[in-house]
This record gives C-alpha cells, sequence and structure tokens, in this order.
C-alpha cells in the first residue's frame, strides 16, 4: 500500500493542482508506486498465489489507464511513461 503523505507527494506531483487526485496520471502514479512496492514481495515469496492475483489486477488497471491516456493525449502519455521510467 501506498502511504497517504506519499499519495499527497503523487498528487502535487502529476496532478494539475494539488486536489486533483482524480486525473489519469495521479491514478497510474499511484498504481505504479503501488506495483513497485509489491514487486520485492513476490521475488521473496513466489508461491503466494492468492496476493499474486491481486497484483496482476493491478498491473492490468494500469494498462488500461495507459491504453485510454495514449489514446487520449499522447504527449502526456509519453511524458508520463518517461517520468515514471515504464518501459513501453
Amino acid at each position: 500500500m501506498v502511504s497517504s503523505k506519499r499519495k499527497q507527494e503523487l498528487i502535487k506531483e502529476f496532478g494539475k493542482d494539488p486536489k486533483n487526485s482524480g486525473s489519469i496520471e495521479v491514478q497510474i502514479a499511484i498504481l505504479t508506486e503501488d506495483i513497485e512496492n509489491l514487486k520485492p514481495h513476490f521475488t521473496k515469496n513466489p508461491k503466494d498465489i492468492h496476493s499474486k492475483r491481486g497484483f496482476i489486477a493491478k498491473i492490468e488497471q494500469r494498462k488500461k489507464y495507459l491504453d485510454y491516456l495514449k489514446t487520449k493525449d499522447y504527449d502526456s502519455y509519453a511524458n508520463l511513461i518517461k517520468k515514471l521510467n515504464i518501459r513501453k
């Protein structure tokens, strides 16, 4: 889980203003942070299938958001990929 303090930092960094937590860029940033925090758990616990299901769901949700942003605003998509260091 991403802490509320870290979420506020991500909202300030990726949102247009500090209260814009619903923008697609902010949602992708929060999901990316959550995914990155969960990766070490699965390297240590490869048989944790139940948690892996939720992990894969987060990855799929981020993929949907990225596809939506790519069709809506490609420049914003390219900048976000570069900032978050997501290979696509």
